[in-house]
């Protein structure tokens, strides 16, 4: 069981390790895909223009359903950007 849990934090660590070997944008980047992928509909025309709106389901952030999993890499992402000053 250990086993399978250090597996889970290697495998969350690695998507903020490459965040972080590519910077802000990527971190960025990386933290909106998972809520593209659950169905959020974004709001800054960055967002917009980087994933669009078709198919989104959700307005509030905190509506997206997202895993144990993925909400523990957008919390590693958005730590990231803040410890870096990276730009909303």
């Amino acid at each position: 069981m250990r086993f399978l849990a250090a597996i889970g934090i290697l495998a969350l660590s690695a998507s903020v390790f490459e965040a972080r070997a590519g910077g802000c944008e990527d971190a960025w980047y990386q933290r909106n895909a998972i809520y593209k992928q659950q169905g959020y509909c974004f709001r800054t025309q960055r967002a917009i223009q980087t994933f669009g709106n078709a198919g989104c389901s959700y307005d509030a952030v905190e509506d997206v359903p997202l895993s144990a999993r993925q909400r523990a890499q957008v919390a590693e992402l958005k730590a990231y950007e803040q410890s870096y000053g990276c730009p909303r």
